[in-house]
């Protein structure tokens, strides 16, 4: 029965939207300090624009180290600033326009160390900065419709992201993905952990303490546990969990959460993840726990289960690149 399962945290995840955070973490102890940026996380902004001429929107760099090469619009997130605060303004400074965000397009990470935040984004505005207005942000913007890859690049890394835009503007293959203002002091994951067989049944992993709840994990900010990226946490708590190597699918992102200002000046951010642990056999059922501090829920009801066997194997999630 739904009065088992988080029926309500489950709509708000696989719908986009956000859920409290809460003080307790499934896995390894959480930091014992919140996550500022600047001090132990560094998280860039970047953008993908689109004029009615398919042009795209680029920016040559200003920086002595890559002085005339273009590249899109992009730069780190200050403290207390919003993560759409920080991209309109990363734009307004490099290019001139305003914008509003579309959705965001993909999550690039190396852990705390550094998260890249790549927007889908349309122009609402201002005017197209000309080399006259050189500054230290940039020399110009421009709308280029050609091969990005012909022109000199900062750096190569973009052209999967314009890939990536160019084919969700031809067919989106998840719903707009937006932040959502909700404090979180700490960097971490909230964990939708689906197992489906091939007969079509399909559970998810709860957390028992409590109220039963989509298990969530804190990334701790040491020198190992920054190189493991976001991952590394979530293979941590499967480890523990389950009786014998999981080997999960990919993480692909439903949500995301932060506020700026949050608890204690935190800059957390609370990442809703859905990944899969594939079945072992055909009619297969999920590994027993090795803890009663979790426990599989069977979902019975057609709706939800079709909403989440849908974003599982049509990989309608924002990606999540390491």
């Amino acid at each position: 029965p739904m009065g088992e399962a988080p029926a309500s945290e489950l709509d708000a995840v696989l719908g986009g939207g956000g859920w409290d955070v809460g003080a307790s973490f499934e896995g390894p102890p959480p930091p014992t300090g919140p996550i500022r940026l600047g001090r132990n996380a560094c998280y860039v902004v970047l953008a993908v624009l689109f004029n009615e001429e398919d042009g795209v929107l680029l920016v040559q760099e200003a920086k002595p180290e890559c002085r005339g090469k273009w590249y899109l619009p992009a730069g780190r997130m200050e403290p207390g600033e919003s993560v759409v605060a920080a991209m309109r303004r990363e734009v307004k400074e490099e290019t001139g326009l305003e914008c509003e965000p579309l959705t965001l397009l993909a999550l690039e990470e190396r852990g705390p160390a550094w998260i890249r935040f790549a927007f889908l984004a349309r122009p609402t505005g201002g005017t197209l900065k000309t080399l006259e207005e050189a500054d230290a942000e940039s020399l110009q913007a421009a709308w280029w419709a050609g091969d990005p890859s012909a022109l000199p690049l900062r750096a190569p890394d973009i052209l999967p992201l314009l890939d990536l835009a160019a084919r969700y503007r031809l067919s989106p293959p998840h719903p707009p993905t937006l932040p959502q203002e909700l404090p979180c002091a700490l960097l971490c994951l909230r964990l939708l952990v689906a197992f489906a067989n091939d007969a079509g049944d399909l559970w998810v992993l709860l957390g028992t303490a409590g109220t039963p709840h989509l298990p969530v994990v804190a990334c701790g900010t040491s020198p190992a546990e920054l190189r493991g990226g976001l991952r590394l946490p979530v293979l941590q708590l499967l480890l523990d969990c389950l009786p014998s190597d999981p080997h999960p699918g990919p993480l692909g992102l439903l949500g995301l959460q932060h506020r700026a200002g949050g608890p204690g000046g935190g800059d957390g951010v609370c990442f809703n993840m859905l990944l899969s642990i594939p079945p072992g056999s055909p009619g297969a059922t999920p590994p027993e726990p090795r803890s009663p501090a979790f426990r599989w829920w069977h979902v019975e009801e057609e709706s939800l289960r079709g909403r989440i066997l849908q974003r599982l194997c049509a990989a309608a999630t924002v990606p999540v690149r390491s």
